[in-house]
């Protein structure tokens, strides 16, 4: 069993009358990839913002490394080492790859600003995921096929010795070599004992992938579990009803 590196206990948050989340517990482990998966509206991208910065809770606790943390706004996120990639992956298309990798850090004690070191980095980061798809770090972004982008701005989250990567959807129109290449990723990342979050619609993605399964539904936690521990359709029952046999959250009016 892998050690927690974040952990959310008891987790509300409501906007408005809506409330997203309720009583949600959630855990990222060490080396190894947790599916976040749920139906529209169950509150995955609530979810996200909450552990990303973007949403501070109402109620709950936040542990990082086993200690409570103050989660207020992105940088807090970012300076924890928990980073991000947003399904628009937010590149420039008229940088190239190591402007990229770099955009949004030219400020600050740990800002590279010598050219040469920042393309040895981002050429040392590609090559420790093992990532060759990428052809020129001098290369502009909008020039690179669908997989490439990925790749980028995954090597991206990871050049900044981040610790939890949050991956939204990261296959989402991609085609099926470059699947295959942004999976066999996602796994290497969880092998250099980061956390890895994976946000997917994609079943066949899910059960290839991912070591642990956390099904939300309607803003509840209804299972987190070992994936070997779950068939495919155990996971769509609880994804559309909360439940699957003896899994998932108790029947309204069952006794506690």
């Amino acid at each position: 069993m892998h050690e927690p590196i974040l952990a959310l206990r008891g987790v509300d948050k409501s906007f408005g009358p809506v409330r997203a989340l309720r009583e949600v517990d959630f855990t990222v482990r060490a080396g190894e990839v947790t599916a976040l998966i749920g139906d529209n509206g169950a509150g995955k991208s609530t979810l996200v913002g909450c552990i990303a910065g973007v949403y501070r809770i109402d109620r709950g606790e936040v542990l990082f490394e086993g200690r409570p943390v103050q989660v207020r706004r992105p940088r807090d996120a970012v300076e924890l080492g928990i980073e991000t990639v947003y399904q628009d992956l937010a590149l420039c298309d008229e940088l190239d790859v190591v402007q990229n990798m770099f955009l949004g850090r030219e400020r600050g004690p740990s800002a590279l600003l010598d050219e040469t070191a920042m393309e040895l980095a981002a050429r040392e980061t590609l090559r420790s995921l093992s990532v060759r798809t990428v052809g020129s770090v001098r290369a502009k972004v909008g020039t690179l096929s669908g997989g490439q982008r990925q790749a980028v701005a995954i090597a991206r989250a990871v050049l900044w010795n981040s610790r939890v990567v949050l991956l939204d959807e990261p296959t989402a129109a991609l085609g099926v070599a470059q699947t295959r290449q942004v999976l066999d990723l996602v796994r290497r990342l969880a092998e250099q004992g980061l956390g890895v979050v994976l946000i997917s619609h994609n079943m066949s993605d899910v059960f290839e992938v991912a070591d642990r399964i956390a099904v939300l539904y309607l803003g509840r936690m209804a299972a987190e579990l070992p994936a070997r521990d779950l068939t495919h359709g155990q996971v769509v029952e609880l994804m559309t009803a909360g439940r699957s046999g003896d899994l998932g959250l108790a029947r309204p009016g069952a006794a506690v």
